[in-house]
């Protein structure tokens, strides 16, 4: 399944106003389970951190994590980079007119990233799938962090991240150039980019695979059979909502042995460098 050509229509309806992709991002939290377990982790950084930090949001996207800091707080200061021009373009104007001006997004290529010493976090979600050169992008992460700082990735694992063990093992996202890491796999490539601490985690367990299912999958299918599944879809996620709430809050709350999703964790020593 082609995922740009529902997304990109998406956003443009969503974009016809500052209060429809308001709503649009309201959505996206509510709904992605992604965001529930990125949110989970950004919560306890901020413990650590507070409220002051400079912040790279490595491709970015809609927008909509970036969005989520700058309303934590205004000191928080967040470049954004995407390789797409008309995203970047469009999520400048729109944050102009939200009156959030703590974030900027530049186009810019994560493999080419040249920063040092520069974020307390480097946030990379649903990113590296698409990348072939990992390893470089890891280390350009690690160079452009301060001491201290964390790298936060969410990415499919290798246990059907793709949806690649369903429907004769065609990825439900075919511009991945990979399935997904396994732990040990991306703890390497991690460690091999020179983060010495790293932590990583199933997410998208027994409860988050049924909860995709339910709010992104079958929704994304019936709109690639027609347009027209938009109308129905506001009746729909009224009936699973609830059902995809609770399997949401056991996924984040509960240890998950297997996922199809990984969370990983990596930190710049001190004495890296």
């Amino acid at each position: 399944m082609h995922y740009d050509k529902i997304k990109t229509p998406l956003g443009r309806f969503f974009n016809r106003s500052i209060g429809l992709r308001k709503l649009f991002y309201w959505l996206l939290d509510l709904l992605l389970l992604r965001a529930w377990h990125v949110h989970s982790y950004l919560s306890h950084w901020r413990l650590v951190q507070g409220t002051s930090a400079r912040i790279l949001d490595a491709g970015s996207g809609f927008g909509q994590y970036s969005y989520y800091l700058a309303k934590k707080s205004k000191d928080y200061q967040i470049l954004a980079l995407d390789v797409k021009e008309d995203q970047v373009a469009d999520c400048n104007q729109f944050f102009s007119k939200a009156g959030l001006t703590n974030v900027t997004f530049e186009v810019g290529d994560l493999v080419a990233l040249d920063r040092e010493n520069e974020f307390d976090l480097v946030l990379c979600v649903d990113v590296m799938e698409h990348i072939e050169e990992d390893v470089q992008v890891m280390t350009n992460y690690f160079r452009a962090l301060k001491p201290g700082g964390m790298l936060l990735i969410s990415t499919p694992s290798d246990q059907g991240g793709s949806d690649v063990n369903e429907d004769d093992d065609s990825s439900f996202i075919e511009e991945h150039v990979r399935d997904g890491y396994g732990l040990r796999e991306i703890q390497k490539k991690l460690k091999t980019a020179g983060f010495i601490l790293t932590e990583v985690h199933y997410q998208y367990g027994a409860p988050g695979k049924i909860s995709w299912k339910l709010s992104m999958k079958w929704p994304m299918l019936m709109l690639q059979k027609s347009k027209l599944f938009f109308i129905i879809l506001p009746f729909y996620y009224l009936l699973i909502f609830p059902f995809a709430y609770v399997l949401n809050s056991m996924d984040v709350r509960f240890y998950q042995s297997t996922g199809t999703g990984l969370i990983a964790m990596a930190w710049k020593d001190r004495t890296d460098e």
